[in-house]
């Protein structure tokens, strides 16, 4: 862990300065092969925590722009909690943008694009996977599925409204599933 016993501190806060100079390392090799942007991943213990999640944003930043990374080529992704949003918040209006996940629910989506969340990437397979598990779909009609219902949903509502975020359906399970939500802004899927 070079960069983190050259950090200093305990042993935790050297694994956390090398954890986050790995993550950011990472981001930078895929910035060279892509045109777009990168999103980097807030601690998930710091989703309740709206000041530390700032400070570790800014942080991540910094460590890019070391590596002369502009920050309009970075995504600082945190959990949709509510402190998640107030901290995507204040970091949209330092021009540092935001990729709110873990994201179930229509509350949430409309409480990013209220705060002027850059993008949004609400699950489509968890929320499937809830529903499944408790009253199962048999058989499959994508029109019915939980997830993309709730995806569309939040796309259309944001499109009525006139909100800027983009909205990025992720966490799919099925093939037709993203083929359902061809149309939205944009779709994360796994190879």
């Amino acid at each position: 862990m070079p960069g983190g016993k050259k950090h200093g501190g305990t042993q935790e806060q050297q694994v956390t300065a090398a954890s986050d100079k790995l993550a950011v390392n990472f981001g930078a090799e895929i910035l060279k092969s892509i045109p777009g942007r990168v999103s980097t991943e807030i601690d998930a213990r710091l989703s309740f925590d709206k000041e530390k999640s700032i400070e570790k944003a800014r942080h991540l930043v910094a460590l890019y722009q070391q590596q002369n990374i502009d920050k309009s080529r970075i995504l600082i992704k945190l959990a949709a909690t509510w402190e998640g949003i107030r901290a995507a918040g204040q970091l949209e209006k330092e021009g540092i943008n935001c990729n709110l996940t873990l994201l179930f629910s229509f509350a949430q989506a409309r409480a990013c694009a209220e705060a002027g969340v850059y993008l949004i990437s609400p699950f489509v397979g968890r929320i499937y996977d809830w529903y499944q598990a408790r009253s199962p779909m048999d058989p499959y009609i994508v029109e019915e599925d939980p997830g993309v219902k709730s995806v569309r949903n939040i796309y259309d509502y944001f499109k009525q409204h006139r909100y800027e975020t983009i909205v990025m359906g992720a966490s799919f399970r099925r093939t037709e599933q993203i083929l359902a939500l061809t149309g939205c802004d944009r779709l994360t899927i796994s190879p």
